[in-house]
Formats: structure tokens, sequence, C-alpha cells
């Protein structure tokens, strides 16, 4: 377990994980109901410890299904004159890469260039594999266990133009970051992008 992870939030996951997995693959009526007992305490943990609203987070979770696993994460980097491309987002106002959820049907190759062009305005072409890291390692708690792709693009068209989640789109220096949207990426991570893209013979993080 990552020592920065509250514990109630590592068990909180761990008993919703339960949860969905036993109401995907039980089929006693009994057992499903207290599969169901278990993942409402999971949210009832979550709202006492995040305030956040029971209902929200109900709805967060309700569509869960299947054998839980991480959910995906995709970011593409970009880089013009030794400055990084970071979209605003309009949710918190903060400074991200541009990227989002994986996609059913699409490669994430294929996200990374949609989520660019929708958020940014930039056509790309994507080059290579930076990094996959595990959000409980490397960014604040949250209540869902994420991989993270960051995919290494090139821009081949398009102009900066904000998306309907983005307000502002602007590349930065490594030592000028703008507050960042810390959940999506922190600043030891769009750090590390750039060290990988200068010493391209390294192989992506794994981590």
């Amino acid at each position: 377990m990552n020592e920065t992870q509250p514990k109630w939030l590592h068990w909180a996951k761990q008993i919703q994980g339960i949860a969905q997995t036993g109401l995907t693959y039980a089929k006693d009526v009994y057992d499903k109901e207290r599969y169901e007992q278990l993942r409402a305490l999971s949210l009832e943990i979550m709202s006492e410890y995040t305030k956040m609203d029971a209902r929200i987070l109900a709805h967060l979770f309700a569509g869960e299904e299947g054998y839980a696993t991480p959910k995906v994460d995709i970011r593409g980097v970009v880089l013009k004159d030794n400055r990084i491309l970071l979209v605003r987002e309009k949710e918190d106002g903060e400074w991200s890469l541009p990227g989002g959820w994986a996609d059913l049907l699409l490669s994430p190759t294929e996200i990374a260039v949609k989520e660019i062009r929708e958020e940014s305005g930039f056509e790309v072409k994507p080059l290579r594999l930076l990094a996959v890291l595990d959000n409980q390692k490397h960014n604040p708690p949250a209540p869902y266990h994420v991989y993270k792709l960051f995919i290494h693009c090139e821009i081949t068209g398009g102009q900066a133009q904000e998306g309907l989640e983005t307000s502002a789109v602007r590349f930065f220096a490594e030592d000028d970051l703008p507050r960042l949207s810390r959940n999506r990426n922190t600043e030891e991570q769009i750090k590390l992008m750039f060290d990988l893209l200068r010493h391209p013979e390294r192989v992506p993080v794994i981590d």
C-alpha cells in the first residue's frame, strides 16, 4: 500500500472492488444483497472522510460493472521550443496535459490524438510511450485506482483553441509551470516528461 494514501481510502477501495466483482459473479439473491451492502459501506466511508455528497459518489460507482480493475487515463505530451503544452481545465481552473479517460474501441495513441485535438486545437501524430504511472504512487489520494499513460506527440497542424472542457491553451517552460490540476498530473510528472524528452534513449518509465 502507498504510504501516502490514507488507510481508510485503501480499505474503502478494497471494499468497493470486492463488492463490484461480487455483484458481477454472484448468483444467489442473498449474496447480491450482501455485496450491495458492502458497496454502500464503501461509499459511506468515502463520503464521511471526503465530505463528498453520497449521491454523487453513488453515481460515480453505480455504472462500474464487471471484474474490478484500474481505470486508464491517457495524457498527451507535446513539446515546442522546449515548452510543454498544457490546457486549463474549466472544472477547476487549473492546468493539465491534454487527455482523459480511455474510450472503448480506440487505442491509447488514438485517444491521445483525439484528446489533444479536442482540448487544445492542435493536430498531432503519436511518437512513443513515455511512462505508465500508478496514481496511488504518484498522485494525491483519489477514489479510483488509475493507470496513467503519457504519450509523446508531435504537432502536425491546427492552432491553439480552447475546447468544451478547457478555457485556455499555452506552452510552459519547465521552470515556469502554472498551478496544476494535481489529480490529473503533478509537477513531478511534468518534470519527468521533460527529462524523458531530453533523453530519448531512456526506456519508458513504468511504476
